[in-house]
């Protein structure tokens, strides 16, 4: 006879940690990041919901891929618990527990039966600075040139291969800012359809547009968005 269900083990809570990394945290792949989380998770004491406690119950989940040896700001993970805790809780208990080069910003007690994280992040803030002294106020005229463009034709690897796409979908603002260090801000687009603008992309269709090599210093993902961040 199969035994019946811990119903203490039920999901009762889900949790959205909002995250930072910084320089600090080991260059490790996506695969790596999700292990040291859940190792950092469980050592803190949380009750998390066994894997695979059912579709859309992932015990943890983040809201995109965060690439090898880019900061982060306010990056999201979705967490869910067995049991019903207040924010002071979950604070205390992550204090000393998380990854190297990771801290908390934030938490937010969201609704346990909405849709998957992932499928929720829609746009990602970035901030780009970029090597040498390149003319910003050149730099803003491409930038507004590309912003009023019906389409932006870039090439990506993929399967082995190299196919052209076009950007233009998946880029919300380009705005530059003169520094030093001249800085690209721009805000890209998740589609489920045509993937995620990159912003090492927006910098190199910078680069075309303008008729000179632009170089990146540093890439920080400022912030990712969720649909009701959008909502007017």
């Amino acid at each position: 006879m199969s035994e019946l269900p811990d119903a203490a083990a039920e999901p009762r809570q889900r949790w959205r940690l909002v995250v930072a990394r910084d320089l600090t945290a080991p260059d490790v792949t996506q695969r790596e990041v999700a292990a040291a989380w859940t190792t950092a998770l469980g050592s803190a004491g949380l009750p998390l919901v066994e894997a695979g406690a059912g579709r859309g119950r992932s015990r943890l989940s983040f809201g995109a891929p965060l690439p090898v040896g880019m900061s982060a700001e306010r990056d999201l993970i979705d967490i869910v618990l067995t049991e019903t805790w207040p924010v002071w809780r979950v604070r205390d208990a992550l204090a000393g527990h998380l990854p190297d080069g990771w801290r908390l910003v934030d938490a937010f007690d969201v609704w346990l039966g909405g849709p998957p994280l992932a499928g929720r992040v829609v746009a990602a803030d970035y901030r780009i600075e970029l090597a040498g002294a390149p003319d910003s106020a050149a730099l803003a005229v491409v930038a507004a040139d590309l912003m009023h463009a019906r389409s932006i034709a870039r090439e990506r690897v993929r399967g082995g291969s190299t196919v052209t796409y076009d950007l233009r979908p998946l880029v919300a603002t380009i705005t530059i800012r003169p520094g030093p260090p001249v800085t690209v801000r721009t805000r890209t687009r998740f589609d489920p359809e045509l993937g995620s603008g990159r912003p090492e992309e927006i910098v190199g269709a910078l680069s075309d547009r303008s008729g000179s090599a632009l170089a990146i210093a540093s890439i920080v993902r400022e912030r990712l968005l969720v649909a009701e961040d959008l909502d007017p």
